[in-house]
């Protein structure tokens, strides 16, 4: 047995690229990137595994004592709109920007810190003895829940929020993170250890004790963490017996006047009760409702209210594939990801999202000399995006690089400037909203309409984002498209006749190249350029945007070709022809979903029930989905959560369920 672990250690390490594994049997000192992966199999000898044990490195089978020192992406969501944090199952607080999204990850352990790859930058309430955890969310909010065990018995509840309510007429959502630990049998042992870093995890931030709370210092931020537990224990990282509740409150360097239980049970009790309201009010399907209400809830802690921006994801670097380089930072606003993510929110009744989304929109308009859109921003308008790798952290799984801004940035994708309009367009129509669209709103859609009819078929990098060539996509032709057939029904609305004139010949225009030179005869499928012989799977969605019908033959035929070509069991791929690292190895899951809502579009509703179930179990502990899954494994890979797929989620759901008349009425 331990010679089968010998060999799978050198096949780990050297999948990582870890070329002296032998150094590492044998006990010479190696990289850090070594250290991590020898300690994890050496805890898995000690503890009398076999390879085919449920002690597999991956997959969702692990024990929770066996996969301690591996980062997966079994990880819970807290956040309020304005900060947010991954929680992993042993309630670890293992990865949180401060004081936004896209700042420095004051705990970055999911990343492995270099010089310190098993302990550092976390937030850790370690249970002495553990044997078992069980982690969920308390219904309908972002409150978590984790119960830990150890071998005696001995359980101890730790709560995790951070707090968004109503004060004084608006909404309260401070940069702060609420830690409540009480003993619930037994005479749990427990250690406290808070170990945030700064510069990306270069740098341990100094340490400054208080009567009753520790101040952490960085040469750009203080942080203070008060709290009922005794400081000393927590400072020195002393384990103590747990016999009643502590209490953790960590954000700024500012004191709290009140007494920390009483003010923490206020935040839980006032943040219960908003997500309870939150919640009451989205029209949600009959069907799959806590994947529904789930995934909204994730997109919700996606959007910094502040300014109105969406990010892609909250995290940076989880590589797509496992040691592919495409380790990308997904913390910023992609006008495309916003726009899917307006659409699947107003879908469940769930509008302001789209309304502070415009007005990041105006802000960033007023960016630019050119009227130019770029595909991605800052969330806060004007804060450039230069990519840089950073050495400080090792990677997820020991897999670099990581990286700290979007070189997408620099990138003409063409498809943004209907995201926007299509995104818009809803304010025009919608008779709830308090203020709805009106012509001056129109004139500033009508300058982006104005770009897209002149970018339609100029080449870009695509929705795909490819860094080594460009091409005249059909997507983004077609979206471009979509933003002229809008800004005519808008103006049809609005009643500006010349206007309707105007955008419908733009998009007609349009329409008729592209069902020249983006239609393939031969291979009766639309491609995924203009004059092109490849096909991907954005042509999924040309039904979904109104280009064509789910019934014309030439969508049915893109659909058969998707299936031959993209298909890998349940999942699609985005594309399978090489790019700029190699041919893909995992599948895009929201393309998965687009392919489940093509097959409900014409019909195929049991085909599409199937798979969309199959999507479903491929999610993590709670429910949360990453950007990729293995569809050998089903592992999750990619930046997480990833907005993308939560919206993919929430839309197939809803074309899929039966309606509550069907259901409940009549059913």
């Amino acid at each position: 047995m331990l010679l089968d672990w010998l060999a799978i250690a050198v096949s780990v390490l050297l999948s990582a690229g870890i070329r002296n594994a032998w150094a590492i049997t044998l006990g010479i000192a190696v990289q850090p990137q070594g250290r991590l992966i020898a300690s994890y199999l050496t805890e898995l000898v000690l503890q009398g595994c076999t390879p085919s044990s449920e002690c597999s490195p991956v997959g969702k089978r692990q024990n929770i004592r066996r996969s301690s020192l591996m980062s997966d992406l079994n990880l819970a969501v807290i956040g309020n709109s304005a900060i947010a944090a991954l929680v992993d199952r042993r309630a670890r607080i293992v990865w949180c920007c401060f004081p936004r999204f896209d700042g420095d990850p004051i705990f970055c352990s999911l990343l492995g810190v270099a010089d310190d790859p098993t302990g550092a930058g976390l937030f850790d309430i370690e249970l002495t003895n553990l044997e078992s955890a069980k982690q969920e969310y308390v219904r309908n909010t972002a409150i978590l829940v984790t119960t830990l065990t150890d071998d005696a018995g001995a359980t101890v509840q730790i709560t995790d929020l951070a707090p968004r309510f109503r004060h004084y007429g608006r909404l309260f959502r401070p940069t702060i993170l609420v830690r409540r630990v009480a003993p619930l049998a037994g005479s749990p042992r427990l250690r406290i250890r808070v170990r945030p870093r700064s510069d990306y995890g270069a740098t341990p931030m100094g340490q400054i004790l208080g009567s009753n709370h520790i101040r952490y210092i960085s040469s750009t931020l203080a942080l203070r963490l008060t709290t009922d537990a005794p400081i000393s224990y927590v400072a020195e990282e002393v384990p103590f017996v747990l016999e009643g509740p502590v209490n953790l409150i960590l954000g700024p360097d500012e004191r709290i006047t009140a007494p920390i239980a009483a003010t923490t049970r206020e935040y839980f009790e006032l943040t219960q009760d908003y997500w309870f309201e939150w919640t009451r009010y989205l029209s949600v399907p009959f069907e799959w409702q806590d994947a529904v209400i789930r995934a909204a809830i994730v997109l919700k802690l996606c959007s910094f209210e502040e300014t109105g921006a969406i990010v892609a994801a909250l995290t940076t670097s989880i590589p797509e594939a496992p040691n592919s380089g495409r380790t990308w930072d997904y913390r910023y606003c992609w006008l495309r990801d916003a726009y899917f993510v307006v659409q699947a929110l107003n879908q469940l009744g769930a509008t302001l999202t789209m309304e502070d989304f415009l007005h990041y929109i105006i802000n960033i308009a007023a960016l630019g000399k050119d009227r130019r859109l770029r595909p991605v921003y800052a969330i806060v308008p004007g804060i450039p995006l230069p990519e840089r790798e950073i050495g400080s952290l090792l990677g997820y799984r020991g897999m670099g690089p990581v990286r700290v801004g979007n070189l997408a940035e620099r990138q003409v994708q063409n498809d943004t400037y209907g995201s926007v309009i299509l995104a818009a367009a809803q304010m025009f129509f919608d008779r709830r909203l308090p203020r709805m669209g009106d012509r001056a709103m129109f004139a500033r859609l009508e300058e982006l309409g104005q770009q897209a009819a002149v970018l339609a078929f100029e080449p870009d990098a695509s929705l795909w984002e490819f860094r080594g060539r460009t091409r005249v996509h059909t997507f983004s032709s077609a979206m471009c498209w979509a933003a002229c057939d809008r800004l005519a029904k808008i103006a049809g609305i609005l009643g500006l006749s010349e206007r309707v004139s105007h955008w419908r010949t733009e998009a007609n225009r349009i329409r008729a190249t592209i069902l020249d030179k983006g239609w393939d005869p031969e291979q009766n499928t639309f491609v995924e350029s203009l004059g092109g012989k490849d096909v991907d799977a954005s042509l999924l969605l040309l039904q979904e945007i109104g280009f064509v019908a789910a019934s014309d033959p030439r969508f049915l035929g893109t659909i058969a070709a998707v299936e031959k070509r993209l298909r890998n069991g349940c999942h699609i791929f985005r594309y399978t022809a090489p790019d700029d690292f190699g041919a893909p190895t995992v599948a895009f899951t929201v393309c998965t979903l687009w392919y489940v809502n093509a097959l409900a579009a014409v019909g195929r509703r049991e085909e599409a029930r199937e798979i969309f179930e199959h999507v479903l179990s491929c999610r993590n502990h709670l429910g949360l989905l990453s950007e990729d899954v293995d569809p050998k494994t089903g592992e999750l890979w990619g930046n997480f959560p990833q907005t993308y797929s939560m919206v993919g989620l929430i839309i197939s759901a809803m074309r899929l369920s039966r309606t509550w008349e069907e259901a409940f009425w009549r059913g």
